[in-house]
């Protein structure tokens, strides 16, 4: 199962086409993270400023219709990930069958994001 960042706008905003992003159209890929700890790592330094509900995608691998290359960060990962971490890439557009589940990243008291929990 890898992990991807998104807030629920995101997610809902075309629930009839694939799920895409705009790296997808910058970069040529949708960045995931392989665990919760890089997960979380990503969240806090990309995501630190997101209001409302930042969500994680659970997406599995092998359901994909999109390849993944398992790739570093470039130009280095985010503080608190090892810099030996591999972190999948999706080249192309996520079909909405390959999510499996979907949990909500919650923030602690001094406002990092810090634990995944089930979102209802």
């Amino acid at each position: 199962m890898i992990m991807h960042l998104t807030t629920l706008d995101g997610w809902l905003a075309h629930p009839d086409r694939p799920y895409a992003t705009a790296s997808l159209a910058l970069e040529g890929f949708i960045h995931c993270s392989p665990d919760e700890k890089s997960v979380l790592a990503v969240a806090n330094d990309r995501f630190a400023g997101t209001q409302g509900p930042l969500m994680v995608l659970l997406i599995d691998e092998d359901a994909l219709d999109s390849p993944v290359r398992w790739e570093a960060a470039a130009p280095a990962p985010p503080p608190g990930t090892p810099g030996t971490t591999l972190f999948p890439h999706i080249y192309g557009p996520v079909n909405r069958s390959a999510v499996a589940g979907m949990l909500e990243v919650e923030r602690d008291t001094a406002g990092r994001w810090a634990t995944l929990a089930a979102w209802s």
